[in-house]
């Protein structure tokens, strides 16, 4: 029987993800069924909010939080991280609804966190995780930007814009949450950044992660570049403090 560090709450933001969101939250509550999961839609045009509010009235674990437009992946996690923490639960996931994360794998992370773990990421880039059905561009990219943010950031994490993740409660509480802008997978290097900082331990365990086989990926050249962006200036600031402290 797998190990619950407490209340746990999975947070599924979505856009236009009518087709596979059934499927996830199906498998998700096959998998974990203690587990609660919370569905942020940002008012999907495609009805994933409608389709949500019926999961939700045909299971007690399932919530909806309806946000009034598509306002990013970040600002999405923390509106369902705010809402989880007002609603008094321990351990809060992220996980992607287009089905590239494994909910069977989902105990992996909450082990972690039983074990000691602030953070546990679900990461591709360890030994034992893998993709599956990826483009070699995309792996490179992936794989490119993490050995650019490990290099600037000089944090030891290998898959630090992984977005398979577990938080305890009083992480998310430590680190702060209300000046966080980032967006895309820079929020996943943002909060991973913060949370090495405040001393607390961030866990990797391997996952295997699928590439979406039904709807259109969100990455986009914009994403992209805000990342490089953000963490070049995080990564000279950092710098910049430790030189003065040196001083």
């Amino acid at each position: 029987m797998e190990r619950t560090p407490g209340r746990v709450l999975v947070i599924v933001p979505t856009y236009n993800e009518r087709e596979n969101l059934p499927v996830i939250a199906r498998r998700l509550r096959a998998a974990l069924p203690d587990v609660h999961l919370l569905i942020a839609d940002d008012d999907s045009p495609d009805g994933t909010g409608r389709i949500a509010d019926e999961l939700a009235e045909q299971d007690d674990h399932v919530h909806v939080l309806h946000r009034p437009r598509k306002q990013g992946l970040g600002a999405a996690y923390i509106a369902g991280f705010r809402w989880g923490l007002d609603e008094g639960y321990d351990v809060l996931v992220e996980m992607d609804a287009d089905g590239s994360h494994q909910p069977e794998e989902l105990h992996k992370l909450l082990d972690a966190v039983a074990d000691g773990a602030d953070l546990a990421i679900g990461s591709r880039w360890v030994p034992g995780g893998k993709v599956v059905n990826w483009p070699f561009r995309r792996e490179l990219l992936s794989r490119g930007a993490n050995v650019y943010v490990r290099t600037m950031l000089g944090i030891p994490v290998r898959d630090a814009t992984a977005g398979f993740r577990a938080y305890r409660a009083s992480t998310l509480e430590k680190i702060g949450l209300d000046d966080v802008e980032s967006q895309g997978y820079c929020f996943q290097v943002d909060l991973t950044l913060r949370t090495v900082r405040q001393g607390l331990r961030a866990a990797e365990v391997p996952i295997t992660f699928v590439e979406r086989t039904v709807g259109a990926s969100k990455m986009s050249r914009d994403i992209i570049l805000e990342a490089y962006w953000r963490v070049t200036v995080w990564g000279f600031a950092g710098l910049r403090d430790r030189f003065r402290q040196r001083r």
